[in-house]
């Protein structure tokens, strides 16, 4: 038998093969093994990730999916109170049941117009008369068939937009006249759907918040169900307590929630944190003290099913109504000046005298602490015989004052030098080149000439001396020759210094009070004249009151800072902000509104004595040039300064000389409460013993008088 053949049996192609088996068999169970361990770490990760969810962060994840279905949705409060000195309202809140709608997510046209249906056989609504056009085809649209309809009308070019807001813009415009033609029943639906479509997503308007009766919301509330986002509540009306209040402009206005926050102020509302169809003050003390008045929202949480629908709603914090308003402002005085300047007024338009008059104006402040004490002012149509309230003119707008600035002029004489103390000047006319002679009223025939002190330049309102003193401050001593005026250029330091002592007064200043919107009057440039056009005589013009204008308001702190001995307060209406009490009534005061000095007037003691005695010599004089002795008899001690701008007004080519009649007053002297200011332009007076400035100024001190001293 033949031996075997060991060397075929051990050839390297069988080894191969071997080794190639054996690789195979301890390669694969390694790869497996890797793959298993793998599978382990994500699995034991994944226990630990899931454990962390439940564990750990159960709380937050929780919060995470409320939040995705739970939206806080703020309501407005209602607005603090105005009141009055004597704790009186002013302006408050009315509150009235009411209808609302919540929006909820991706609500459609048809589901609104499903509300509305519903709603219409519940509440009794009346048509917006504001319905637009636009407002009518919406509402036909919501119905998907008219939609239908509509979309068919579209061109292919209009049908192949992928803008849906455009598309939809083109639907809009297929709807035809006949198909808005509605009868009152759809009207009235339409209106519903309205107010439901103009409200945001996840935000609350009013469907009706007016004349809501009990039986209307019994019925809202039993099919509240059938009424996504639908409910009951309350809403405010902000009113004046009278409609006769005598502070009604100076308090201002308040947006509706459709007028919402204005245009131009949009954005920085927001910033603020308010919607846009929140109720802000618009006007005057109202959005002066916005952010006073404005109450802190009410906050509700809404919770939204997956499709958006809102199915439940609960009153997180029920919000705080607004802080309230106290001014210094007493309802019993101030009609009674609004009664004498309304009266005098009147008299006035119905003799004859105040045809070309636009109105008059009158601001009472205490001279001490700032605290207005009236704002009078009634605003006339040139030529006829009504008036209208219109006391914020006391502020917004400006007149020529005439002579009652002379303690200004005064000033800028003794701080430039150019006269001292009671210095006295030879009161005469002043004859300018090239220009009207320029006097006092007693001596422009040139008779009655006369030495005057600064004190008497007062009593008699002596425009030469004035005249003078801005002479002296451009280096002139006038004695009695024609003098040549230098250009206006030169003047500029004589205009600088004569306004600049007419601003420590508060004159063609801001003066600080506490409402928007405040005017300084009219200072026209140096660099606005010229000598061609003969205005080199206008700085002396400006010294005697006859050329920049200024507000009521301005002079009734002038002669405040007059009677305080030189210290020029901050006007204000508000004497402090207060909370409320558990019935929402005027409760502990927050803030107090201090007195404020805005600036001291740089002259000596003396000197500002020789003013007070010159404003108390215009009222108790014995002079027959003595302007003010119609105040003497008032009850109370006065102190005054008169003022006459003289003008002219244009009609049918004709010039008819007309005349403001000025005057500012405090008292009691010694001890000064009150300082007024009263404003009447362009009168034209029959006789000089016409003196309504003087008539008024006596009847509103003595109604002071009689309700605060007469004891």
């Amino acid at each position: 038998m033949p031996k075997k053949n060991n060397h075929l049996n051990n050839s390297p192609k069988k080894e191969s093969e071997e080794k190639k088996y054996t690789y195979k068999r301890s390669h694969v169970p390694f790869r497996l093994n890797i793959l298993f361990v793998v599978i382990f770490i994500l699995f034991v990760a994944l226990i630990i990730q899931l454990g962390n969810l439940q564990i750990v962060n159960s709380d937050n994840m929780e919060t995470r999916i409320k939040a995705s279905s739970d939206r806080i949705i703020k309501e407005s409060t209602p607005r603090g109170t105005i009141y009055d000195a004597s704790g009186e309202p002013l302006v408050d809140n009315y509150s009235e049941a009411a209808i609302t709608f919540t929006r909820g997510l991706d609500m459609e046209a048809s589901d609104l117009l499903n509300i509305a249906k519903k709603l219409d056989d519940l509440i009794d609504v009346e048509v917006d008369d504001k319905l637009t056009d636009r407002d009518l085809k919406d509402f036909w649209l919501a119905d998907e068939d008219h939609l239908d309809t509509a979309r068919d009308r579209l061109s292919k070019k209009e049908s192949s937009t992928s803008d849906d807001a455009k598309e939809y813009a083109a639907i809009v415009d297929k709807v035809t006249d006949d198909e808005i033609d509605f009868n009152d029943d759809q009207m009235r639906l339409a209106t519903i759907f309205k107010r439901l479509n103009g409200t945001q997503e996840l935000s609350t308007d009013y469907v009706k918040n007016q004349d809501v009766t009990n039986e209307e919301i019994a019925r809202v509330s039993e099919r509240a169900k059938e009424l996504p986002g639908v409910s009951t509540g309350m809403d405010w009306t902000r009113k004046m307590v009278t409609d006769e209040n005598p502070l009604q402009s100076v308090i201002g206005k308040v947006s509706t929630q459709e007028q919402g926050l204005p245009a131009e102020e949009e954005e920085e509302y927001v910033k603020k944190g308010y919607s846009r169809n929140d109720r802000v003050g618009t006007s005057y003390l109202e959005k002066q003290y916005e952010s006073v008045l404005q109450g802190t929202k009410a906050e509700n949480e809404v919770s939204v099913d997956r499709n958006g629908k809102i199915v439940d709603q609960k009153t997180i914090s029920e919000g705080k109504k607004g802080d309230n308003l106290k001014l210094s402002i007493d309802s019993k005085f101030q009609q009674k000046v609004d009664k004498i300047v309304r009266d005098n007024y009147q008299k006035l338009i119905s003799d004859g005298m105040a045809n070309y008059s636009p109105g008059i104006y009158a601001v009472a402040m205490n001279p001490k602490t700032g605290e207005i004490l009236s704002l009078s002012g009634y605003y006339h149509e040139i030529g006829s015989s009504e008036i209208t309230e219109d006391a914020i003119g006391t502020y917004t707008k400006s007149f020529t004052p005439g002579s009652v600035v002379k303690a200004g002029t005064l000033t800028a004489g003794w701080k430039s030098g150019a006269i001292q103390g009671n210095q006295v000047l030879y009161d005469q006319p002043v004859r300018l080149a090239g220009s009207n002679n320029k006097a006092s009223i007693f001596n422009k025939n040139g008779n009655n000439n006369q030495n005057v002190s600064a004190q008497k330049a007062l009593e008699y309102s002596s425009n030469s001396y004035m005249i003078q003193v801005a002479l002296k401050m451009m280096g002139i001593n006038y004695n009695g020759q024609t003098v040549s005026i230098p250009g206006v250029q030169s003047q500029k330091g004589v205009y600088k210094q004569l306004r600049d002592a007419m601003a420590q007064y508060g004159m063609g200043v801001e003066t600080g009070v506490d409402l928007p919107d405040e005017v300084t009057g009219i200072r026209t440039p140096v660099d606005d004249l010229s000598d061609a056009k003969g205005q080199a005589g206008n700085v002396l013009d400006l010294a005697f009151g006859q050329f920049d204008t200024y507000t009521p308001m301005q002079l009734a702190q002038y002669v405040s800072t007059v009677a305080n001995d030189g210290k020029r307060v901050r006007p204000h209406l508000v004497t402090g902000i207060y909370g409320n009490n558990k019935k929402g009534e005027l409760g502990k005061e927050k803030e107090k509104i201090d007195t404020e000095v805005l600036n001291e007037v740089d002259i000596s003691d003396e000197n500002m004595a020789t003013i007070h005695k010159g404003f108390h010599d215009v009222v108790h004089g014995n002079n027959a040039w003595t302007t003010a002795k119609g105040l003497a008899d008032a009850k109370m001690d006065l102190a005054a300064k008169t003022g006459t701008a003289e003008m002219v007004v244009v009609e049918d080519g004709k010039e008819i000389n007309v005349e403001g009649l000025n005057l500012v007053s405090y008292g009691p002297y010694d001890d000064p409460e009150i300082a007024f200011a009263v404003v009447i332009p362009q009168i034209q007076r029959k006789n000089s013993k016409v003196t309504p400035n003087q008539d008024i100024t006596k009847e509103v001190m003595d109604a002071y008088y009689d309700l605060y001293k007469d004891e």
